[in-house]
């Protein structure tokens, strides 16, 4: 009773812009599942405040990742430090469900990811799901946890029939920072996450009819990341790329790529590659948008260059 939820327009009728609250407020009761002002400053700083009384937790929704920057100086400054100044006293046990990224033509104000950008940040944790399954087992250990989360959720998955799975368990529980081995190989190793999971599978089955063989990891949450799983898999297949939908200048993919480097240096026959979205906002016609974020058609050349060194 002490956990609640709000945000815009999470509450029925509408259940949340993407329908991921609906039913809640009928449920639970609009005391714990309501609607917040259009204000994410206020939506990310209220939720820490009644963080701090002990036994209580909020689950707030940012509707679009685009609008959160209002809310960093509270998500940043106050919520990701509480530990920090108060001399590990006090926590901000809380979780910010944001939906994140593109392919579904939202133009430059509906499309941006924004992991890298918090990533910087020490304090958080960073959950980016690639289906329904983890999704329910990451949003589980976020909010059983006593640190504040950025739940990432990637709206196009929203809408993808492959995204769906049965439920693991009704109290199925997914830790942070251990990732999946979605496909095992022998020649490259994948490293990505969230929406961009389904691309390098897709790209994974047109190289196996080249004989090659990729291993694709899928990393699920980016603070922390799974460096021993990455590692391991470098070590067997001598070569890695790494995908993901942010930008490929300061993406979280430079970090990983830095990583590997210093750490795996000795596995490597060939430089760790990224491919990424380009350096640009991204643009609502589809044909443009395909050419800003990453596609398949650059997984699969990336791979033959990496195969190819």
């Amino acid at each position: 009773e002490h956990l609640v939820c709000w945000g815009q327009d999470v509450q029925d009728g509408k259940g949340g812009v993407f329908g991921a609250t609906k039913g809640l407020s009928t449920k639970f009761g609009v005391d714990r599942v309501f609607n917040s002002p259009l204000a994410e400053a206020t939506i990310a700083g209220s939720s820490l405040g009644y963080s701090y009384k002990e036994g209580r937790k909020a689950v707030c929704e940012i509707q679009f990742g685009d609008y959160i920057f209002p809310a960093m100086m509270q998500i940043i400054n106050e919520i990701a430090t509480t530990r920090f100044r108060s001399g590990g006293n006090w926590a901000s046990p809380m979780v910010i469900r944001v939906p994140v990224g593109g392919y579904i033509q939202g133009a430059m104000y509906h499309s941006q990811c924004i992991e890298g950008i918090f990533a910087t940040r020490p304090g958080l944790r960073i959950a980016m799901p690639s289906n329904a399954a983890d999704a329910k087992g990451l949003l589980k250990a976020a909010i059983r946890g006593n640190d504040p989360v950025l739940f990432m959720e990637c709206k196009n998955l929203y809408r993808q029939e492959r995204c769906k799975s049965p439920e693991p368990d009704k109290d199925y529980v997914l830790p942070f920072g251990h990732g999946r081995i979605v496909r095992e190989g022998s020649d490259v190793t994948l490293v990505t996450w969230g929406n961009t999971v389904m691309i390098a599978q897709n790209a994974a089955q047109d190289l196996e009819s080249k004989g090659i063989e990729v291993e694709i990891i899928d990393l699920r949450t980016i603070l922390p990341w799974d460096q021993q799983m990455v590692f391991n898999s470098v070590a067997k297949t001598n070569r890695c790329l790494v995908l993901h939908e942010d930008t490929v200048t300061m993406g979280f993919g430079a970090e990983i790529s830095a990583k590997i480097m210093e750490e795996a240096f000795e596995s490597l026959d060939a430089p760790v590659r990224r491919v990424a979205a380009k350096d640009s906002f991204c643009p609502y016609a589809k044909p443009l948008e395909n050419g800003v974020l990453p596609q398949k058609d650059q997984v699969i050349d990336a791979v033959e260059a990496l195969v190819g060194w």
